[in-house]
């Protein structure tokens, strides 16, 4: 079972710091924090995504141009303009870099304001010299566990897992951004294709409520409904009680 438990816990911390992180703080900006507690969650998710880093910087200018360009041509990542899913995948490895490498690329305000952005560390962790390390990392763990030490609950298919490891955040980030737009139930009509992909969104933490999340982009709970829950969102609730981060007025309204 300890193979199990390395991947659940490297599934989960990496969708922590993308989905919180990434995604509500930097693209979305649910909440604020201060500069001193913003380099912590840097730093965080740099050791929880390990080999498959995504700046927040990059992914929050993508992420924003996603919303405002929903399943139209200029959507860094629709299934309704690729064709196939590596076909998605590849165009928006190629829009992220973009942003990555340009910095700037001549986009409107509204993707770069209020960005977090460490420049440095961006780097030092897309860096392929990172990213073989921690892919390495992620391997002898394995061998250890699996065939030197042969733990309880180990079986060679679990090497089958690794590949998953090194790219765990575009792993999380295909689940949402070509099924969350094929597959589940919708709450509200738009003029996108988002769909919500569980009535259980456990294993997303919240994420899979992307109809609702569409609906209302500045909402920090992604549940709506009453048999919905947000996994996520009382670690929110808490590190707002707490003082880490404020929540932005917008973010509770179901009309943001």
């Amino acid at each position: 079972m300890i193979i199990i438990a390395i991947f659940f816990a490297h599934w989960f911390l990496s969708l922590f710091t993308q989905s919180f992180f990434n995604h509500r703080y930097a693209a979305h900006e649910q909440f604020t924090m201060s500069k001193g507690w913003e380099k912590f969650f840097y730093i965080l998710t740099y050791l929880f995504q390990g080999s498959s880093y995504l700046s927040p910087r990059a992914y929050a200018i993508m992420h924003r141009k996603h919303h405002a360009h929903t399943d139209t041509e200029k959507d860094p990542h629709s299934p309704k303009y690729s064709n196939g899913l590596m076909d998605m995948m590849w165009k928006t490895k190629n829009e992220y870099s973009d942003y990555f490498y340009a910095r700037k690329k001549n986009l409107e305000e509204r993707y770069l304001k209020n960005l977090p952005d460490w420049a440095s560390l961006d780097r030092f962790a897309d860096s392929w010299f990172n990213r073989i390390f921690w892919g390495t990392l992620y391997t002898i763990a394995y061998i250890l566990c699996i065939s030197v030490f042969h733990m309880p609950g180990t079986h060679w298919w679990m090497y089958f897992l690794l590949p998953i490891h090194y790219v765990m955040g575009p792993f999380h980030g295909v689940i949402i951004n070509w099924f969350a737009h094929k597959v589940g139930y919708s709450n509200y009509s738009q003029s996108n294709t988002s769909v919500n992909l569980f009535f259980f969104n456990f294993l997303m933490l919240g994420e899979g409520y992307h109809n609702n999340h569409h609906r209302f982009p500045n909402r920090a709970n992604f549940a709506i409904k009453w048999y919905e829950f947000d996994w996520l969102y009382p670690t929110i609730k808490v590190l707002s009680w707490v003082r880490i981060i404020k929540m932005n007025p917008n973010a509770k309204s179901l009309n943001s």
